[in-house]
């Protein structure tokens, strides 16, 4: 199905409502307002394959205006609202993109990429500053009724950049009639999670991530509701689940681990029964969190890996993880491989680069050499990372390849050590790195951000340092162990490492010189 169906049979029912202000869209003003939008980017003279691009914080809008675009044919690049105006305008030119929509939250970017690109079509929503035009009063300006050449748009949407510069991953746009173009994701959700049209789904992640947009907008294919937080807060995350009764969201393992530190009390004056099946992916989440939220919540914990690149998607449920503690299960859409440096393929319980056969293709957008590094010979595709498979073929992943910490000859993973010492009580967040060591190569350092800042730093680095080491062999416990109040992530949870590599190498680098 598609909105345009569920706007004529459903009308009045909330497509999506914003989670702080209560703010309801139904399903006949989100068509509306979305014939609207396709009829100002047409009269903009933006055709089927042309680019757009929208920076706004997760704002009332967001959806209207990526449903217009997905009926006009044209690609929609979702813009991180937290990238520095060098960083939009590299991905605004590598994308193409001919329109830039904004939201008043990004008025500082926003206002940055006037001189840069000053031949870009500039709207904003929620307000406006000096050189951009009010979306609202724009798209108000439009008819409500279709546009005459409805076309299915896609979504190019680009990498976080934490292991590199940011690489947008393009596909196919689609042959079908519009209106009959479903995505993926509403087949997988009806048969892992039982998506259907009475599910009120929670999105407490930016919009601008692939699996929050996507599922969000899967969710309205199939004639649900979607409750969008403006920004994540673990204890306002279970009053809305009790508020709107949610019956389905989306997680990433920080907010499992947030939602965990909340106090015993404040956890318990929530009611979440209400919750049918939730799922989580973006990162590895350590084992003694998954089984504690499965304490929590019931058996309804799902569990996914895929890219943005759509080449496969492997799941697993609460009672097969339980059985397979640390799989983020079999593959629905592909077959998993895993070979070894020479592309090679491995036998069962040998660790190695995870690759897909058989799923769908994409490109990395102007960029042929990347495209390329990511098959092998046999044409599978890989997304970087590390792993092995078990004899009944569920995926156990390791970590990137690019984290990797090769020290004194001995290769060590870093999602290991971090899932680790995230469980200790006294620690809030933590990373750990490779960085530069004139004996062994490279050494194990653990970036720590204390649950409580007061806390003895000494003290707590002898007490980590044997937490490590009565719990992971000594070649991989911290060699140092340095203390933050942050560490650089993104909003979805991904951690930033390379800048935190980057920063530790070239510091080394300067104490050379």
């Amino acid at each position: 199905m598609h909105p345009v169906h569920h706007a004529q049979a459903t009308p009045d029912k909330p497509a999506y409502i914003m989670a702080a202000t209560g703010e309801t869209v139904s399903y006949a003003e989100l068509d509306a307002r979305a014939n609207q939008g396709a009829h100002l980017l047409r009269a903009l003279g933006l055709k089927r394959g042309d680019g757009i691009a929208v920076l706004m914080d997760n704002s009332a809008r967001y959806l209207e205006v990526m449903w217009a675009a997905e009926r006009t044919g044209v690609y929609c690049t979702c813009l991180s609202s937290k990238l520095t105006a060098g960083e939009a305008e590299y991905i605004l030119r590598d994308g193409g993109c001919r329109v830039l929509i904004a939201s008043k939250g990004c008025d500082g970017v926003a206002a940055a990429l006037l001189p840069a690109i000053p031949d870009l079509s500039r709207y904003m929503v929620d307000g406006t500053i000096a050189g951009y035009k009010s979306y609202e009063s724009a798209r108000d300006a439009m008819p409500e009724s279709p546009i005459a050449d409805p076309s299915p748009g896609g979504i190019l949407l680009y990498s976080s950049g934490t292991t590199g510069s940011p690489k947008g991953v393009k596909h196919p746009l689609s042959d079908e009639p519009f209106g009959t173009n479903v995505s993926p994701l509403v087949l997988l959700g009806k048969g892992l999670y039982g998506f259907g049209p009475d599910m009120v789904y929670l999105s407490p992640a930016p919009l601008y991530h692939a699996a929050p947009l996507r599922w969000s907008m899967a969710v309205q294919q199939t004639g649900g509701t979607v409750v969008v937080m403006e920004r994540f807060d673990p204890e306002a995350a279970l009053a809305h689940i009790e508020h709107y009764r949610v019956t389905h969201a989306q997680w990433v393992p920080t907010h499992f681990i947030r939602l965990l530190k909340l106090p015993a009390e404040v956890r318990a004056r929530y009611d979440v029964s209400s919750l049918r099946a939730v799922w989580h992916a973006a990162a590895p989440c350590p084992i003694p969190i998954k089984q504690a939220m499965i304490d929590w919540w019931g058996p309804i914990i799902g569990e996914y890996y895929a890219g943005t690149e759509g080449n496969g998607f492997c799941a697993i449920s609460s009672a097969e993880w339980l059985t397979h503690q640390g799989s983020v299960g079999r593959n629905l859409t592909a077959q998993t491989k895993i070979c070894d440096d020479e592309g090679n393929e491995l036998p069962p319980r040998t660790e190695g680069t995870v690759y897909f056969a058989g799923g769908g293709t994409f490109e990395y957008h102007n960029d042929p050499g990347k495209t390329a590094e990511a098959a092998n010979a046999q044409g599978w595709t890989t997304l970087g990372d590390v792993g092995w498979l078990d004899e009944e073929g569920y995926l156990y992943l390791t970590d990137r390849k690019s984290f990797m910490i090769i020290s004194g000859g001995v290769n060590i993973y870093p999602a290991e050590v971090e899932n680790l010492l995230v469980t200790h009580p006294k620690v809030a967040d933590v990373a750990v790195i490779g960085a530069p060591h004139d004996e062994m190569g490279e050494q194990v350092v653990a970036i720590v951000c204390p649950a409580d800042p007061s806390e003895d730093r000494d003290q707590l680095a002898a007490e980590l340092n044997a937490f490590a080491r009565a719990n992971l062999s000594h070649v991989k416990a911290p060699r140092r162990i340095d203390f933050r109040d942050t560490l650089p992530r993104h909003e979805t949870g991904k951690l930033y490492k390379r800048l935190l590599r980057d920063e530790y190498w070239a510091k080394s680098a300067q104490n050379v010189e």
